[in-house]
């Protein structure tokens, strides 16, 4: 799969957002990104992230392998 990559800088993260996706497990947060869930993992063609970042960034920072899972993808025009 294409490696994801932000749409924006890592400064623009919500502390408050990530802090309370901190509290969650990894399990559930790769649950609540998967395709067909409510605010699911979105990218353009590219991995460009355009829906999941402060989970990914949690998931990242633990270690997780975030380039592998399954996403929606939109076209670079969205």
């Amino acid at each position: 799969m294409i490696p994801l990559k932000s749409l924006h800088p890592e400064t623009s993260l919500i502390a408050s957002k990530l802090e309370a996706f901190l509290k969650v497990s990894s399990d559930d947060l790769k649950r609540s990104l998967a395709p067909g869930q409510p605010h699911c993992l979105k990218t353009r063609t590219d991995g460009t992230m355009l829906d999941g970042h402060h989970r990914i960034h949690v998931l990242r920072s633990r270690g997780e392998d975030v380039d592998n899972l399954q996403r929606e993808i939109l076209s670079k025009e969205i």
